[in-house]
C-alpha cells in the first residue's frame, strides 16, 4: 500500500474576502466573523507548512463570497488535476479561477464540461484504491459519470455513493485517516459505503469533527471536539486543532480550506 493519498508537496488556499458574509449556508447560525476567519486561516497554513509543504497562497475574490473553499473548484491526483463544475451557480466561477493556478503547476490539467454536470470536491474522497463520489444537492449522475470518464486513462476508479439526506457534502461527514481508516459520523457509515475500510466513528453529538484532514504527518481536524480528539490520538494520530467556528457558519470545514496534492 502507498501514501499518496495523504502525503503532499503542496497546497494551495485562498484567502477569505470580505464579501464572507454573504456566503451560503445551508442554515443562518450567524454572520461570520472575518477577522477571526483569517486568523484561524493563518493557522490552518501555518499547519500545513509545518509538514514542509509548499502552501501557495491566493488573494481573496470579493465577487465569490465562498471562495475561500478551494477545496470544491478541482480534484487534485497525482496524475493531473480535474477542474469542477459546482453545483451552486454562484461559484461556477471559482472553478474558472482555479484553473490557470492548476495549469502553472501541473502538466495535465482536465475540465468537467457537461451542461448537465455538477460536481464539487467536497463530494470526493480519495482513497489509495478509489476514487468515491457522494451524489447530494451539489453534485449530480452526470457530473459523477463525467468524472469517471476523464480519470480512467489515469487509474482511477470512482464508485458513486450517496450523501445523507440534510448533509451538504460527503466529506461533510468523512474523512481519509490514512490508506485503510476512514473518520466518518455513524449516520453515513450505516450506508456501508465504507465496508472493507477499518472506520473511527466521531463521538455522539460530535458529527461536525468528521470533516478533517490527513496532511503528511498531521491530522488537521477542527476545535471543539474533545471525545473525537481523544479517540484520534488513542488511535496513535498526530493532531492539530484549528479553530473553524466562522467557516462552520458557512458549512465549510478542514477539508473545504485547501487543494492538496503533489504536483506532475
Amino acid at each position: 500500500m502507498t501514501d499518496r493519498s495523504f502525503r503532499f508537496s503542496h497546497a494551495i488556499t485562498r484567502a477569505p474576502a470580505a464579501s464572507i458574509a454573504r456566503g451560503l449556508r445551508a442554515v443562518d447560525t450567524g454572520t461570520p466573523d472575518l477577522a477571526r476567519m483569517q486568523a484561524h486561516h493563518a493557522d490552518y497554513i501555518a499547519a500545513l507548512r509545518s509538514t514542509g509543504a509548499t502552501v501557495v497562497e491566493l488573494g481573496p475574490l470579493d465577487a465569490y463570497p465562498d471562495s475561500v473553499f478551494v477545496e470544491d473548484t478541482a480534484l487534485c491526483l497525482p496524475e493531473g488535476a480535474v477542474v469542477m463544475r459546482p453545483g451552486a451557480p454562484s461559484r461556477l466561477g471559482e472553478a474558472a479561477e482555479m484553473a490557470p493556478q492548476l495549469e502553472a503547476l501541473y502538466s495535465r490539467v482536465r475540465r468537467i464540461e457537461g451542461a448537465a454536470s455538477f460536481i464539487e470536491g467536497g463530494d470526493i474522497l480519495t482513497t489509495e484504491t478509489e476514487i468515491l463520489v457522494g451524489r447530494s444537492a451539489r453534485t449530480n449522475a452526470e457530473g459523477i459519470a463525467e468524472l469517471a470518464r476523464i480519470v480512467a486513462d489515469w487509474g482511477h476508479t470512482v464508485r458513486e455513493v450517496h450523501t445523507p439526506p440534510g448533509v451538504l457534502h460527503f466529506k461533510t461527514d468523512c474523512s481519509l485517516l490514512d490508506g485503510e481508516t476512514i473518520l466518518a459520523t455513524e449516520r453515513l457509515d450505516a450506508s456501508g459505503c465504507f465496508k472493507g475500510y477499518r472506520v473511527i466513528h466521531t463521538a455522539p453529538g460530535e458529527e461536525a469533527a468528521a470533516n478533517t484532514i490527513r496532511f503528511n504527518d498531521i491530522v488537521l481536524m477542527p476545535a471543539g471536539f474533545p471525545r473525537t480528539r481523544d479517540a484520534l490520538v488513542a488511535a496513535g494520530y498526530d493532531l492539530r486543532e484549528i479553530g473553524n467556528s466562522e467557516c462552520a457558519k458557512l458549512d465549510g470545514g478542514m477539508s473545504c480550506l485547501s487543494l492538496r496534492f503533489t504536483p506532475s
